[in-house]
């Protein structure tokens, strides 16, 4: 059974930076499609940045040009580095994989930025 589980979220001040992790148990979890989301209090789960198969990334508008997505050469460990956080990134964060039968998502971890 595919497992995914985030780390790398704490309280961190605004200008500073922040590296989450998210690593997918299973044999089926090899460089398959992978992305980041994040809700904040209130607000609908929204898309933050992705990586797939050929290694191409897509990101939000929100966050480009501030967070990098990148996984492991065994494709089951993907990270999402995020430089100049702004207190509107205070969201937990969510990894998802996409894996043959449907999507697989984390319990997430939360990220607050003070300002």
């Amino acid at each position: 059974q595919v497992q995914l589980v985030e780390s790398g979220g704490g309280l961190v001040q605004a200008g500073e930076s922040l590296r989450l992790s998210c690593v997918a148990s299973g044999s089926l979890s090899r460089g398959n499609t992978m992305a980041w989301y994040r809700q904040a209090p209130g607000n609908q789960r929204e898309f933050v940045a992705g990586i797939y198969p050929n290694g191409l990334t897509k990101y939000a508008d929100s966050v480009q040009g501030r967070v990098t997505v990148s996984r492991n050469s065994a494709g089951n460990e993907m990270y999402l580095g995020m430089n100049s956080l702004k207190a509107d990134d205070t969201a937990v964060y969510y990894c998802k994989e996409v894996l043959p039968y449907g999507d697989i998502w984390g319990k997430g971890t939360q990220v607050n930025v003070s300002s």
